[in-house]
């Protein structure tokens, strides 16, 4: 179910922050942070029914399938997808976020594969190179992107309602250093398999 999720919801945020004329500066549609549409709107819902669900998973198997760190991801993600698509505000922002769904089919790849014992895989060791690679990209990078973004429109941001405007500085600020915090254990990761094959 994530990896469906991840791949829908990277699509569509790709395609809103860098291909659609929704948010663009050239569009005349009043501040980029009032800007919606029924397509962004029900990419929204889709992914605020999928942080619920798989949180009620998560509850329901505590702490099997992640601990507190996941609990605060996704309980952070809900409320400021659901606000985003429930009020319209803020929507390019959530999509430059979401963007980082794109490590979780890699991710889910690399517990299949311990699964499957294939651990010293080559298979295994490319799919962690891609992590590394991807979580950098879409995870580190792209926060730095949003917030320099978020910068350049503050006098759009400010207009925003005050839980809007929290939210926009709050939630990535706190994903942006749980990223970081999981970085950091894929470069232990990755130097702890790339010094055994050697």
């Amino acid at each position: 179910m994530s990896s469906v999720h991840a791949i829908f919801i990277t699509a569509m945020s790709l395609y809103f922050v860098f291909w659609s004329d929704l948010y663009s500066d050239q569009y005349n549609g009043g501040p980029i942070t009032f800007r919606s549409s029924p397509l962004s709107t029900f990419a929204l819902g889709v992914s605020v029914g999928y942080f619920l669900s798989d949180l009620g998973m998560i509850f329901w198997l505590y702490p099997a399938l992640g601990g507190l760190e996941y609990v605060v991801h996704h309980t952070l993600s809900a409320i400021a997808v659901g606000y985003s698509m429930y009020t319209g505000e803020g929507q390019l922002y959530t999509f430059m976020v979401l963007i980082s769904e794109l490590t979780t089919p890699e991710i889910n790849l690399r517990w299949y594969l311990d699964t499957a014992g294939l651990k010293k895989s080559s298979a295994y060791l490319i799919n962690g190179v891609v992590i590394f690679f991807a979580w950098m990209v879409a995870r580190i990078l792209l926060f730095v992107y949003m917030f320099y973004h978020v910068y350049l429109h503050y006098h759009m941001v400010i207009e925003m309602h005050p839980m809007g405007f929290l939210l926009v500085f709050t939630v990535p600020s706190v994903l942006g250093a749980m990223n970081l915090m999981w970085f950091g254990k894929i470069i232990k990761g990755m130097m702890k398999t790339l010094a055994k094959r050697q």
